[in-house]
Formats: C-alpha cells, sequence, structure tokens
C-alpha cells in the first residue's frame, strides 16, 4: 500500500471516529433538533468523501466491496445541494454506514501492516 494512501485511510478513521462522537447519545429526533450537529456531520462527510477522492486507483481497486464511488458521491450531493438534501437519508447513512465503514478501514491498514 501507497504511503499516500495509509495516511489517507488513516485520515477517514479519524473522521468517522468524529462523525461517531457527534452523534453519540443522540436518536433520530435529536438529531433532527440539533441544527449544529447536523451540519457538523455534513461538513465531516464531505471530508470523508473529499478523502475518498484522493486515494489511489490501485487501493480502490483492490478493495472493491467499499462503495467508493457512492461515499465520493455523497460528498457532490451535500457539498452542492445542501438546501435540498434530506437529513433522514444523512441520518440513516450514519447510523448503517460509517461504522461498518470505519472497521473495513482499520482491517485494510492492519493488512497491510503485516
Amino acid at each position: 500500500m501507497k504511503f499516500k494512501d495509509k495516511q489517507i485511510l488513516g485520515k477517514l478513521i479519524d473522521e468517522t471516529t468524529i462523525i461517531m462522537q457527534m452523534i453519540d447519545g443522540l436518536n433520530y429526533n435529536g438529531f433532527l433538533n440539533d441544527e449544529k450537529t447536523k451540519r457538523a456531520v455534513c461538513m465531516t462527510l464531505i471530508n470523508i468523501g473529499e478523502l475518498v477522492k484522493n486515494i489511489s486507483d490501485e487501493l480502490k481497486s483492490d478493495y472493491p466491496e467499499i462503495p467508493w464511488r457512492a461515499i465520493s458521491g455523497l460528498r457532490d450531493i451535500t457539498a452542492h445541494k445542501y438546501q435540498t438534501l434530506r437529513m433522514e437519508d444523512v441520518w440513516k447513512t450514519v447510523i448503517s454506514d460509517v461504522e461498518p465503514l470505519k472497521q473495513r478501514l482499520e482491517k485494510m491498514l492492519e493488512r497491510d501492516s503485516k
């Protein structure tokens, strides 16, 4: 694995951790009623998508089970269509996808260090 990819994976893991910390203790309604958290989560999703865009094509092809294109596509939607973004969809994404993504990224780094 390229050094640059390792750095990006580390940053992605950090960003997923940040999202999980931001929503810790919140339920769906709490999230919808917390404007600061909604905006912070969306900004962090943008960061994640931007980082994914900088991962090498080689690494992406080595791990096709990760939805790289969908992650970067969410970044584009969140950044350019924020006013029409459905926060219900953001919540579902964060609840169902962030922790599994973090776990996969951690395994990628573990495999590379062996």
